[in-house]
């Protein structure tokens, strides 16, 4: 991605961060069901938006570093990390990983629902992370594999996103990484946006640990 793409990719997502908060601020439940049994290190959390799963993290007992395209994505996140008393273990940071990327390794990478309507590089992010976990580290990406359970449209973008095993191809390892998680379809439970009812959402999760 060139210079200008970046900047109006940015100022896009700077533009939905400028209203103040309006996600749940609860982890992601595939980064809980994932990451939970680990052994707390240095984490990184790219995308972070308003820092849901960094706080998360950091609760757990992590060193987290929390990245986003969009500055005011990163003020939301950290003023929800004060609030959250963990504000001393989280560092938030500004990079298109394309172009940059935060000082490494980390024992683990979390790039949940890294994805956008708009045109980025999402394949060379994702390289740029994976080269970024640690010996024994782990990396875990996340994505929409279909629309919610209340939309009927078989056009709807969701639908086109990259499977596992897409993302898998796309990371182009070597053979120093092991397969732990390969889920091309989760039930995760959700509610309607405007009337509160229970609905589900198909997602999926592969995570891939480098060898020691």
């Amino acid at each position: 991605m060139g210079t200008v793409e970046t900047e109006e990719h940015r100022g896009v997502w700077e533009e939905r961060y400028s209203s103040g908060r309006t996600w749940s601020g609860n982890p992601n439940a595939i980064l809980v069901r994932e990451a939970e049994g680990l052994t707390p290190g240095r984490a990184l959390d790219i995308g972070c938006g308003e820092g849901g799963d960094a706080i998360w993290l950091a609760k757990q007992g992590w060193e987290v570093v929390g990245i986003d395209i969009a500055q005011n994505a990163l003020d939301l996140a950290a003023e929800h990390a004060v609030e959250k008393g963990v504000a001393d273990q989280i560092t938030w940071e500004r990079h298109d990983l394309t172009e940059s990327t935060p000082q490494g390794p980390f024992d683990l990478v979390s790039a949940c629902y890294f994805h956008s309507w708009l045109d980025f590089d999402r394949v060379g992010a994702l390289r740029a992370a994976a080269a970024l976990v640690a010996p024994g580290g782990s990396l875990l990406v996340a994505g929409h594999a279909g629309p919610p359970s209340f939309v009927d449209d078989p056009d709807h973008p969701a639908r086109k996103l990259p499977s596992t095993d897409q993302v898998l191809a796309d990371l182009a390892l070597g053979d120093d990484w092991e397969v732990v998680t390969n889920e091309p379809a989760i039930d995760v439970t959700m509610k309607h946006p405007k009337t509160g009812e229970p609905a589900t959402r198909p997602d999926n999760a592969l995570v891939v640990r480098r060898a020691a």
